[in-house]
């Protein structure tokens, strides 16, 4: 018989539970109990076939990684506007959002080169959309393309236990809670575990070829090795991870991810920023850093 962990606290769960306060921490002005937008606000529409509307996070990064590599491999069609959308200001709530996403989470994709606009939402659902719609980056081979989507799919199911359960309680609730990061911790590091051993024996996650599985994993997991997500390496001892490090070092040698994990940050170095990506040229006149030099105000 084991010991159970000691677990204080002086919440007792009501039997109902009711919306009578903030949460607390940092999102507590953007949460609530119901969908639905807050407030009319139109979406801008640029020149461009594919309109995307996101803030550069790892689910947004994401998108315009696999756009970016759309680019590179020659695909003009796959020229996009990305329109930021500020989450911690409540953006996704306004009611061209909330048209495109009910779900009021970025990103969100509307494709206008056809005879009517198609709206795509999840970011996994968007990458499934655009590779196959250039038929790019998704295997042909059927087992290969079942290996890519179970990677893909894997992805989508076991990031929110990185994000919205370590990444909170680790680095955005209002009070640190010592089962809470236990649990997810563990968590955490179980997944990168299953990550570096499929990479121990892989140069990407579907053996050789580089896929949308590999766009979709690296923002989140590469992210955790690399330490810029939620600085909490030393925490996650993620040296330990030799294999995903190796990965996550190979495809930021890729200069489409490079730019890909630049289109609408609004954090980190102000070069590494770029708010709005409407042309290819932007990535070299328009990141924050040069936006407000002096010399461009001036």
């Amino acid at each position: 018989m084991t010991d159970k962990p000691t677990v204080t606290s002086d919440y007792t769960p009501p039997k109902v539970w009711t919306w009578s306060k903030p949460s607390g921490g940092q999102f507590a002005n953007i949460n609530r109990p119901v969908a639905g937008a807050t407030h009319e606000k139109d979406l801008p529409v640029g020149r461009h076939p594919l309109q995307l509307y996101s803030q550069g996070t790892p689910n947004g990064q994401k998108v315009t990684i696999l756009l970016e590599e759309l680019l590179a491999l020659g695909h003009t069609g796959a020229e996009y506007d990305a329109w930021l959308i500020r989450i911690s200001d409540g953006d996704q709530f306004g009611s061209g959002f909330v048209e495109v996403n009910p779900n009021s989470k970025i990103p969100a994709l509307v494709d206008r080169s056809g005879p009517r606009p198609i709206r795509v939402f999840e970011s996994g659902a968007i990458l499934l959309y655009l590779a196959e719609k250039f038929a790019a980056f998704l295997p042909s081979q059927p087992h290969m393309r079942a290996e890519c989507l179970s990677w893909l799919f894997w992805q989508m199911g076991s990031a929110p236990f990185v994000g919205g359960g370590f990444g909170h309680f680790y680095a955005y609730a209002p009070e640190k809670i010592e089962y809470a990061i236990d649990r997810y911790a563990m968590e955490t590091k179980r997944q990168l575990d299953v990550l570096n051993r499929r990479l121990a024996n892989h140069e990407y996650l579907v053996g050789d070829e580089y896929t949308i599985a590999d766009m979709a994993v690296f923002p989140w997991y590469g992210g955790m090795v690399k330490g810029w997500l939620y600085d909490a390496g030393e925490f996650l001892s993620v040296h330990e991870y030799k294999h995903v490090l190796r990965w996550a070092d190979l495809l930021l040698a890729r200069p489409a991810v490079v730019r890909g994990r630049m289109v609408n940050r609004t954090s980190g170095d102000l070069a590494s920023q770029l708010h709005e990506r409407h042309d290819a040229s932007d990535f070299e006149t328009r990141t924050q850093d040069k936006l407000t030099s002096p010399s461009r105000s001036q």
